[in-house]
């Protein structure tokens, strides 16, 4: 396909893209027209059609992949695409991950490590526990696509596996650092602490919070799924059952920050830090990723991150 980057004008378009927005118009003449932002991996371009009435020019809807024909043109010094002809793309005809930010990193070989730290855990009841929900291909299939936020960090295709397999990694440092920690305790926790996030957010392209989420959140949909799993494996340890759902309650770290529970257990305080890690590094890097290495000026302030930053000069 032709990726939005590369539009220049007088450029004929013919392919698949993402309806972002949609809005019906009147022109100074009194003339209805439709306003459209169309959308890719690559970003955004505003769009015109001028005759929406005309033949070729058929219904679609925001968040459709509408198939359009037309012409780019240049207005006021911006790019934008006069639609001659438009129609709901049937699937097959797109693939969803060439409209959407994704994951800089492979999506297949994440899940393959994390199953590798999965085949890890010794302990047969969080073995089994979590075989219950990463061998279901289902599962699989979302939590791959699905990402770990609206905004903020991992908000794209494979950011939930990314996050989730990043805090795996740094619990599974912290426990070869500091032997306190009961490792498989803490890398299960840490493989489930986000899974809610799939119910709190709707998939994509929309990536909205959904009812549940706005009712319920990520922390307590998350504890409630692996708990109803949990009463599926006979004889799982009331004790360790409970030390699991609390690590997840607990890994906000405080209940400013949305936990349920402040952590009361060694291995959610381990938790939180190693979330909270790599949720931050995270959002520097996509502050960040956008100036030039030569570029050392200060970035402005950031309310997420609570200062000023800038770049590194090596």
């Amino acid at each position: 396909m032709k990726y939005i980057e590369s539009f220049r004008e007088g450029d004929r378009i013919n392919d698949v893209y993402l309806c972002k927005f949609k809005q019906a118009a009147l022109t100074k003449a009194g003339k209805p027209y439709d306003n459209v932002i169309l959308q890719d991996k690559t970003g955004t371009i505003d769009a015109k059609i001028w005759d929406p009435g005309s033949v070729g020019i058929d219904e679609f809807d925001v968040m459709d992949y509408v198939a359009v024909t037309g012409d780019i043109t240049s207005f006021q010094g911006n790019l934008q695409l006069s639609v001659k002809r438009a129609r709901k793309a049937e699937e097959g005809e797109y693939e969803p991950r060439d409209y959407l930010p994704i994951s800089d990193y492979d999506i297949d070989g994440m899940f393959t490590e994390l199953k590798g730290y999965i085949n890890s855990i010794k302990n047969p009841y969080l073995n089994r526990l979590l075989h219950a929900f990463f061998d279901n291909a289902a599962f699989e299939k979302k939590f791959k696509f699905h990402s770990a936020a609206k905004s903020v960090h991992h908000g794209f295709v494979g950011g939930l596996l990314e996050h989730t397999l990043s805090v795996t990694r740094n619990c599974d440092f912290f426990a070869k650092n500091y032997p306190i920690l009961n490792r498989d305790l803490l890398l299960t926790a840490a493989m489930f602490h986000d899974v809610g996030k799939m119910a709190e957010l709707s998939a994509f392209p929309e990536n909205d919070y959904t009812d549940a989420g706005q009712l319920l959140g990520h922390i307590v949909i998350g504890c409630e799924w692996v708990s109803n799993e949990i009463k599926k494996i006979e004889g799982f340890p009331v004790v360790l059952a409970n030390e699991l759902k609390h690590c997840i309650l607990a890994h906000h770290g405080e209940l400013e920050f949305g936990s349920p529970k402040k952590p009361a257990l060694v291995e959610a305080v381990c938790l939180s830090f190693a979330d909270n890690l790599d949720a931050k590094m995270e959002t520097m890097k996509e502050l960040l990723s956008g100036v030039a290495d030569n570029n050392l000026e200060w970035q402005g302030y950031n309310r997420l991150l609570e200062s000023n930053f800038r770049k590194t000069s090596c």
